[in-house]
């Protein structure tokens, strides 16, 4: 132990005795599950980037490009919000039913009340939906899975009941439209929305105190707790993030089609955005994940997509390829940790 003197005069300990060989391969096993988590998505994304372009003539233009971001807006949108409650430790099986309440509620609103009504109606819906959620999984301590499996079918019934199981148009409300569909520099509004809530999470996650508890609630919320991190508040705020992101994702899909129906989203879209999370080496047991890999898992798992449609595959084959997508990407996560345990 030596002591150093600031430029105050202050003296100050430090500790300059080097690592032990555990904790330095302690360190090197953090970075090597590190790095893997990073190549194991960038690689992939980028041979099956290069095949389209080459086997696929349309692929490689702006327009198709810009068209698979704006379709996928809302499960961008979403999937980077969810990785927040998966890193904490959670999971939101609710997020395509306060999807599709959200958009059938704001709809309604839009109609009989006027566009800017409808919008905050809708909003306030899925933080509502959210921190629902976050409630029934801390203080009354149900399990995430159970608690939103349950207010996913709550969900669904409210959006079905209030609907009639009706298609709501808004045909009569062209300024919904705007929401979407407005260009800015040849780029619609839907893909700045998706930009803008990726930066600003990717943020949270990275660069706040409340970011880096995330991390700490889904890798030891025991340890965490005890260092003085307010998990439910955490965790609460990771729920309630993801629900105001799936009525985002609801309105924006409204307002591209002009439509809402209960019967949207639903498991389609939360199966879609779990397999962007999983694939982009976010781990299902918490504690590990970053908001730049969701979007290429996200990306990824369009392009392939994309792709089949392009080639003229059957559609039937794309449905096996995700699902063996994704059984790899929990295989693989599942065979890093044991590995490194």
């Amino acid at each position: 132990m030596t002591t150093k003197t600031t430029n105050a005069g202050a003296p100050q300990t430090r500790d300059e005795r080097p690592l032990g060989p555990q904790q330095r391969t302690r360190v090197t096993d953090a970075l090597r599950i590190r790095s893997w988590r990073s190549a194991a998505i960038v690689v992939p994304f980028i041979v099956l980037f290069v095949v389209l372009s080459v086997t696929s003539g349309p692929f490689l233009t702006t327009s198709n490009l810009l068209n698979i971001a704006d379709q996928q807006s809302a499960v961008l949108i979403i999937a980077v919000a969810s990785t927040l409650v998966l890193i904490a430790g959670g999971i939101d099986l609710s997020v395509g039913a306060t999807y599709a309440l959200s958009a059938v509620v704001s709809a309604q609103v839009a109609v009989s009340h006027g566009v800017a009504l409808g919008i905050v109606t809708g909003m306030a819906l899925g933080i509502v939906a959210g921190l629902i959620n976050g409630i029934v999984t801390t203080f009354f301590r149900v399990n995430s899975l159970i608690a939103t499996l349950a207010t996913a079918l709550i969900f669904s019934g409210i959006a079905a009941k209030l609907s009639n199981g009706n298609l709501i148009v808004l045909t009569n409300q062209p300024a919904y439209a705007k929401i979407a569909q407005t260009q800015f520099i040849g780029v619609r509004m839907s893909i700045w929305l998706t930009l803008a809530v990726i930066i600003v999470l990717g943020l949270l996650l990275s660069r706040t105190t409340n970011g880096r508890y995330i991390y700490a609630a889904g890798g030891n919320a025991q340890a965490a707790r005890l260092a003085g991190v307010r998990i439910n508040f955490v965790v609460i705020l990771a729920f309630t993030i993801n629900g105001a992101a799936a009525a985002l994702g609801g309105i924006i899909d409204t307002s591209r089609v002009l439509s809402a129906q209960s019967s949207s989203g639903g498991n389609t879209l939360t199966f879609l955005v779990l397999t962007g999370i999983v694939v982009g080496g976010t781990s299902i047991l918490g504690g590990a994940g970053a908001i730049w890999r969701t979007v290429i898992g996200v990306l990824f798992i369009a392009l392939v997509g994309n792709g089949f449609d392009l080639l003229g595959l059957d559609p039937l084959y794309e449905q096996i390829t995700l699902g063996l997508i994704l059984l790899v990407a929990v295989g693989t996560d599942a065979w890093s940790r044991l590995r490194h345990t």
